[in-house]
């Protein structure tokens, strides 16, 4: 059975940090490209960062040069250490695993990230 865990999530001030934590189980997690995806209220789910299956990284613009992901394939995890944070960055983050060539494609329960005095 496939289970993506976020945790790591909660309340924080801006200015301040966060790491993220998703553990995989139920399918090859080096074989997966890893991403963070978040939802605020309102608005559409949005690509955050990606780590491919060889640790290429790419960000989206508005979180670049303050987040980092990364993964630990002998512990089946993707993290997102995030910095600077700002009000909105305030959302749900989704962990996502994805293969394209099988055409796979699992998500997480979300981690609630709320960024606030």
């Amino acid at each position: 059975q496939v289970q993506l865990a976020e945790s790591g999530g909660g309340l924080v001030q801006p200015g301040g940090s966060l790491r993220l934590s998703c553990a995989a189980s139920g399918f090859t997690f080096s074989s997966y490209v890893m991403s963070w995806y978040r939802q605020a209220p309102g608005k559409e789910r949005e690509l955050v960062a990606t780590i491919s299956t060889f640790g290429r990284t790419t960000y989206s613009d508005s979180v670049k040069g303050r987040v980092t992901i990364s993964r630990d394939n002998s512990k089946n995890t993707v993290y997102l250490q995030m910095n600077s944070l700002k009000p909105e960055d305030t959302a749900v983050y989704y962990c996502n695993a994805r293969r394209y060539d099988l055409d796979q494609n699992y998500w997480g329960q979300g981690t609630q990230v709320t960024v606030s005095l």
